[in-house]
């Protein structure tokens, strides 16, 4: 009895499994209706897109100052504090790595730039220990494009 009834089973199964041939399906032609308000709006997003991306900091290898590590969180509150307010250019960004708080400075491409940085921080007094130029993965802002660049 269980053979017969999954023998029906598999039977009816492939009967179905094949039932439609290749040969039966027509080639039609498929018109799709659309706002045309739909094309300008996907234009204007991709020149946005453009335009963002163009904007946007990419990253790559680079040097930054390990200005300061302590344990100590208002030190390396003040000291990010004046580096900010002294160089609002460069990068200041602050990791806690239990038990020390680390502070980097900066985003430099080429050493010789780190290590000017380096003496002018060491010149003005801001920390009072060692600053050492470590590599790190660094933020590169693109550079801006000129008008007459583009036209030409």
């Amino acid at each position: 009895m269980k053979i017969g009834f999954i023998l029906t089973f598999f039977l009816i199964f492939n009967l179905c499994a094949f039932s439609q041939d290749a040969d039966t399906v027509l080639y039609g032609k498929v018109s799709i209706n659309q706002d045309a308000r739909l094309e300008v709006l996907s234009k204007k997003l991709t020149e946005y897109n453009e335009a963002l991306e163009s904007k946007r900091a990419r990253t790559g290898k680079g040097f930054r100052l390990l200005v300061l590590t302590t344990s100590d969180r208002t030190l390396a509150m003040n000291v990010r504090s004046t580096l900010i307010q002294r160089y609002p250019e460069q990068k200041v960004s602050m990791l806690f790595q239990s038990p020390f708080i680390k502070i980097k400075f900066g985003n430099f491409l080429e050493k010789k730039e780190a290590e000017d940085m380096q003496k002018q921080l060491a010149k003005s007094n801001i920390i009072n220990g060692n600053i050492y130029i470590v590599p790190d993965i660094i933020e590169i802002k693109p550079e801006p494009k000129n008008e007459e660049e583009e036209l030409n």
